[in-house]
């Protein structure tokens, strides 16, 4: 249930989107992700211009959309559970910075007793909503900044969430509290330049196709990652 009322705002502004849906670059459409076709979701063929467009329409500023593309990290986290769903089976699952929801909505489908789908950001968690019906799987979502606290959950999971310093900064020191505490953490990270001496072993890795902008390869290698 999405309780504050931005939340609200937001949905209804993707399910318009989502009723009248774009034929160009600007518009979401409902497509398989290319490392995890078992999970379809609404992107943008350009976040960027379905920013501006939507900045246009609503004359307000919103966050980046990056729940509007699939990133590489949680492509392969996924990948990874719906492979190995003992992972999952009958946990309780965090999913933190959860995006387009990519990562729950793959727990759920491996067998997670329960998933909740993180986000400060109510266009992802309206993105996690609709998502989640067009796959089937119930989530719960989480608006809340939950970095300064303790995980309530068996594992926890962290898909492509350090692109930038200061949000490492702040997510490395939650998960090894998790880790400290028992709590199983994994993490998909294409090496984006914030883990180094972080301690972390890598338990698997994949070549992941690229749907970001400016990237040379169209293939990314991504590890995941848990606490050694």
């Amino acid at each position: 249930m999405l309780a504050p009322m931005t939340d609200q705002t937001a949905l209804a502004d993707l399910e318009r989107e989502i009723a009248v849906p774009g034929g160009g670059p600007d518009g979401l459409r409902l497509i398989a992700a290319p490392f995890v076709p078992e999970v379809r979701l609404h992107l943008a063929e350009d976040a960027i211009l379905w920013w501006a467009r939507m900045e246009a329409a609503l004359g307000r500023s919103l966050p980046p959309p990056y729940w509007a593309s699939v990133w590489a990290g949680g492509q392969a986290l996924a990948r990874h559970l719906l492979d190995r769903p003992e992972l999952v089976a009958g946990r309780r699952v965090l999913d933190l910075a959860t995006g387009s929801g990519l990562v729950a909505i793959a727990a759920a489908l491996a067998g997670a007793d329960a998933v909740t789908a993180n986000d400060i950001d109510p266009y992802a968690l309206a993105a996690v909503t609709v998502n989640a019906r067009a796959n089937g799987v119930t989530l719960a979502v989480s608006g809340d900044d939950l970095l300064d606290g303790e995980a309530d959950a068996d594992l926890v999971l962290a898909g492509d969430v350090l692109y930038d310093a200061g949000l490492a900064a702040r997510m490395l020191p939650f998960l090894r509290r998790a880790a400290a505490r028992g709590v199983a953490v994994l993490v998909g990270d294409p090496d984006r330049g914030h883990l180094a001496g972080e301690g972390l072993e890598t338990v698997a890795s994949y070549p992941v196709p690229t749907t970001e902008p400016s990237v040379d390869s169209p293939v990314r290698r991504v590890q995941v990652l848990r606490p050694g």
